[in-house]
């Protein structure tokens, strides 16, 4: 399925663009309709955070995350910047980080910087950051681009850093979305592509108390 979407690359990535393009800059139209997930989402994600941050060996610092497909600063806003000093922002949809602006409200001034790209493309700055967060994003990618991608955060981790991949998970093999151009892949194939990149999961979770009709969502934490 991968290697179809990899000799249409281009309009892979263009479908998307324009998919997001429409799609209204508010929590609701981040989470396609579920809106009403986001704070089980964001607690979750806390819970599984606040494992690792902290004063002592192997704790990872508190002062500098990377939002990857931040939409408006849903992440940035409840999860990240609660927890670290400063939060820089990244998504390929311009109007969502000018939206972004107003709706993180006075925290939005500890934003370092919003870049506009895709991740594809995206090379964060060389040991930069404590904790880089990679949400329902992943399927955007191609297999060979999200290899290279996650190997640049590793290059853009400060020591005791972390990736975080929080994404749907399908039951087998690749399942293909025309809707917004994306992929969402199996587990197994997520945890293989992690370790072409070099990295090893240190802890992996389930996100319970998702709607049932929904796809699984896993958490992995990365170094």
């Amino acid at each position: 399925m991968m290697s179809d979407i990899a000799e249409d690359e281009t309009s892979f990535y263009s479908n998307a663009e324009d998919y997001w393009r429409d799609v209204s800059p508010t929590v609701d139209g981040m989470l396609g309709g579920y809106g009403s997930i986001s704070s089980i989402d964001l607690n979750g994600s806390k819970a599984f955070l606040q494992k690792f941050l902290g004063e002592g060996e192997g704790k990872t610092g508190t002062g500098c995350a990377l939002d990857c497909g931040a939409g408006i600063g849903r992440i940035s806003k409840r999860l990240l910047l609660p927890l670290f000093h400063t939060v820089d922002l990244v998504d390929v949809t311009q109007e969502f980080l000018d939206k972004a602006k107003t709706y993180l409200g006075q925290d939005g001034q500890r934003v370092g910087n919003y870049f506009c790209c895709g991740l594809q493309d995206f090379a964060p700055e060389k040991g930069r950051y404590d904790v880089i967060w990679i949400q329902w994003v992943i399927g955007h990618l191609t297999d060979s681009h999200l290899v290279e991608f996650l190997r640049r955060c590793q290059s853009a981790l400060r020591p005791n850093g972390l990736i975080i991949i929080k994404d749907n998970v399908a039951y087998e093999g690749v399942v293909p979305d025309e809707v917004d151009s994306s992929v969402c892949r199996e587990l197994g194939i997520v945890r293989k592509l992690v370790g072409q990149a070099g990295l090893r999961i240190i802890h992996e979770e389930q996100q319970m108390n998702f709607p049932k009709e929904i796809y699984q969502v896993h958490t992995l934490a990365l170094r």
